[in-house]
């Protein structure tokens, strides 16, 4: 991974040498995502850096990277998988590559289509682009969210950005005030969703997403979006070959580095299915990376261990063991925000064991969200048959009985959960606290602050973006 800061702003009533060291400060702090190179751009009312972890052109990707005419500028963390695709039609229009980096072609990009040029990418990006004729700032972040982005508009009308919160926070005019719905969904989900984090005013930007800041104005659009379209149906064998060239076509252009390469494997289908395709795609054993526990309720070695024996990976494991919490708060420093993923702790020390051997490495996360892999999606389908339950029963007969049953008597909170409507339901059940819980915990004030401590609106409009059918109407 690579790491990239900035901050613009007209207003702003630092010195050349004082926004120079503002922005060394923003990039010292995130020196960990790229500990191969520095790069930094200023001028007048702008300052863009970067820190770079070289993956691809190792001797010509140095950003941050111009055009021709030294215009349009550019610091970018992540990889463009298409780039090679790409780069013979910006030639034809016209423009001259002098590097092999996949940095240049979003450049090129810009020059030719603005901010549309996001639409031509595949792959995963965070990147500032400071366009000095136009006087415009452009950002931009993957269609999934794969590489993070935070942002503020500070009360002087300077634009700070970065690819952690930590780097922001290194801005003298940046606040720390908390912000309470960020706090009130951290409680909820264990994690703080996009678009906030954890302190108020500082936005991610979410995946998907792009942010164009001029004249002191922040616009914030949308460019991409899953569709649920309804599709014609088909025989099952024709979706198995389909899915299987689709995930072929995915792994095979994320296996371009100039760089060891190598895979994190559980052993469950998803991850085994990516160590598979690499296997099939390279002529070498691929790495592979495994972590398990004393408990074997708990420790999946023996199936990472069949699909290495299976694919001919040259594998390594580590065994988690309860001297692991001692990176706690390392962790913590490097997450930035609240996080109630236990899962954090084995990832990262697998990670340190990978990174001893790799620079990149795969995974099959994102499969269980694909595929419906948790079992969330279950409850929730069986609990679908109370929507049938009229509404104002529901609401005036179950749900004020829930409410009078003392905490922790049985079906308390399952009872108050089926009184929900289907998004409000979803959300209760996936919750770490719920709304039965905080009426114990938040005070009143507290409850009155955040609209009676309910998830956020920003979840609330999710479900309105898509058009799809009710899964109470359905069953």
């Amino acid at each position: 991974m690579c790491g990239i800061a900035g901050f613009v702003g007209d207003n702003t009533k630092l010195t050349i040498e004082e926004r120079a060291d503002t922005l060394e400060r923003m990039l010292r702090v995130i020196r960990h995502r790229g500990p191969d190179d520095e790069g930094a751009l200023l001028s007048e009312g702008v300052a863009l850096g970067m820190r770079r972890l070289s993956i691809i052109d190792l001797a010509g990707g140095h950003q941050p990277m111009s055009g021709e005419d030294g215009r349009v500028t550019v610091v970018f963390n992540g990889e463009i998988y298409n780039y090679r695709e790409l780069q013979p039609e910006l030639e034809r229009r016209g423009h001259i590559f002098q590097t092999h980096s996949d940095t240049e072609t979003i450049v090129h990009a810009y020059e030719e289509r603005g901010a549309a040029c996001v639409e031509d990418l595949r792959g995963m990006f965070a990147f500032a682009i400071w366009d000095a004729r136009r006087r415009e700032l452009f950002i931009a972040r993957d269609r999934v969210g794969k590489k993070p982005l935070y942002y503020t508009l500070t009360a002087r009308g300077t634009l700070v950005f970065g690819s952690e919160l930590k780097s922001l926070l290194e801005h003298a005019e940046v606040e720390r005030e908390i912000d309470l719905e960020a706090l009130d969904a951290y409680l909820t989900f264990g994690y703080v969703p996009d678009p906030l984090s954890i302190f108020r005013g500082v936005h991610k930007l979410p995946p998907g997403h792009h942010l164009t800041f001029a004249d002191g104005r922040v616009q914030v659009r949308s460019y991409w979006d899953f569709e649920y379209e309804p599709t014609e149906a088909r025989r099952e064998e024709d979706y198995i070959e389909e899915l299987r060239a689709l995930l072929e076509e995915a792994v095979r252009p994320r296996l371009v580095a100039d760089v060891p390469l190598g895979a994190f494997l559980s052993g469950g289908v998803d991850s085994s299915a990516v160590v598979g395709l690499m296997a099939r795609n390279t002529s070498r054993p691929v790495k592979t990376f495994s972590i398990g526990f004393s408990e074997d309720s708990y420790d999946e070695l023996r199936f990472a261990r069949v699909a290495a024996r299976e694919f001919g990976t040259d594998h390594h494991e580590f065994v988690v063991t309860p001297e692991v919490c001692h990176c706690i708060d390392e962790l913590a420093w490097h997450l930035d925000e609240p996080f109630a993923d236990s899962s954090a702790i084995p990832t990262y020390a697998v990670s340190k064991m990978a990174r001893t051997h790799v620079t990149v490495a795969l995974s099959g996360d994102g499969g269980d969200e694909l595929f419906g892999g948790y079992t969330r999606y279950l409850v929730e389908r069986s609990r679908a048959r109370f929507g049938r339950v009229p509404r104002v029963v529901r609401q005036n007969l179950m749900r004020p009985l829930s409410r009078r049953l003392p905490h922790a008597a049985w079906g308390r909170n399952y009872l108050y959960n089926v009184s929900l409507d289907p998004v409000a339901r979803y959300l209760d059940s996936i919750s770490y606290m719920t709304s039965l819980n905080k009426l114990v915990l938040y005070t009143e004030d507290f409850r009155r602050r955040l609209n009676g401590g309910a998830p956020g609106p920003h979840t609330e409009e999710l479900p309105n973006r898509f058009q799809a059918p009710d899964p109470d109407a359905t069953g």
